[in-house]
């Protein structure tokens, strides 16, 4: 879905044919040609979302979904955050996506028009859904392709525009991911697709700040937000929020863990990024890693949060106490 002034231009690709709707003015529901299978609403412009919010009583999160959009499907529905009809079902409760929906698997467009429409219908309800910018949304951005299933190179060559412009910022999704945060405090949570580096802690001291930089930078060529010095740190790969992995590999201990905690406030850390079997407890409950492998289209489980308890949701609905999780040695 493109925007130009006033004008709406949806476009589909069905059975490698495009199909075209030019819409001067925006509908209450778009129906489906084919692909997402929902009618869609399309709000104005979004803006930008907030980065610290109060403390809620329910939170379920997910992270690296990378197309699996039948595999989010069914751990949404089995664990009663959507219903039969794939909508939202939560009421007033919270659901946090820790980044990651690009790359990889056959169903990014779809897993994105359902997190665009249950962000809506949470809102409506009270709720909320919060999605939160991982690596992959910057590497597709800045055009870094390496990732990319090969059906969507094959869809930007029939539309006729490269794979990064099909979410520029005049279309719906791309325009909508220019104003997710990185980082997200709700409570005493921080949920971001990473992890804060000892390195980072003065990013995460002022989230506003760090969320509109990467919001500003997003798009930008990979080597000049890599040369700039004022970008750089936003896209180290070892130290950045959005890929660092100290956490797991063997880089801080729990007294270095508990130090970033002390010095932002905060009880835990919530990340994806680093893929688990299993949605995991790191450093006595001060890092919950959530990449429970859902990019193999194979697996997922969620992260609840339930006044202070956590657990994990199954793709059976059952839930089960989160796994312990092993801290490799540093290579």
């Amino acid at each position: 879905m493109f925007r130009n002034g006033g004008t709406l231009l949806a476009r589909w690709i069905c059975d490698d044919k495009v199909y075209a709707r030019k819409l001067d003015q925006v509908p209450s529901a778009l129906t489906p040609l084919c692909g997402y299978p929902h009618a869609l609403n399309l709000l104005p412009a979004a803006s930008a979302s907030a980065s610290s919010l109060p403390a809620v009583p329910r939170i379920v999160a997910v992270s690296d979904i990378h197309g699996q959009y039948g595999l989010l499907r069914q751990l949404l529905h089995a664990n009663k955050v959507i219903d039969a009809q794939d909508r939202w079902a939560m009421g007033s409760d919270t659901l946090v996506i820790a980044g990651d929906v690009f790359d990889r698997g056959p169903q990014v467009t779809e897993a994105f028009w359902l997190l665009y429409s249950l962000q809506q219908q949470a809102a409506d309800a009270g709720g909320a859904v919060h999605f939160v910018l991982g690596n992959h949304e910057t590497m597709v951005l800045y055009d870094d392709l390496r990732y990319v299933n090969p059906k969507y190179l094959r869809s930007a060559q029939l539309l006729g525009r490269s794979y990064p412009q099909l979410y520029g910022s005049d279309s719906v999704i791309g325009q909508w991911l220019r104003t997710r945060p990185v980082l997200l405090r709700i409570g005493d949570t921080l949920f971001l697709h990473g992890g804060i580096s000892p390195e980072a802690v003065q990013m995460a001291l002022d989230p506003a700040s760090t969320n509109s930089a990467y919001q500003a930078s997003l798009g930008i060529p990979k080597a000049d937000v890599k040369a700039d010095p004022a970008t750089a740190p936003l896209y180290d790969g070892k130290t950045s929020p959005i890929w660092y992995r100290g956490y797991f590999d063997g880089r801080l201990d729990t007294n270095g863990v508990q130090s970033v905690l002390d010095q932002l406030g905060l009880q835990r850390i919530v990340v994806g990024h680093t893929s688990m079997k299993h949605v995991s407890t790191f450093h006595g409950g001060r890092v919950i890693a959530i990449d429970s492998s859902t990019k193999n289209g194979e697996n997922g489980e969620l992260l609840f949060i339930e006044d202070g308890k956590l657990s994990r949701g199954l793709l059976d609905g059952s839930r089960v106490p989160l796994a312990e999780g092993v801290v490799e040695a540093d290579d």
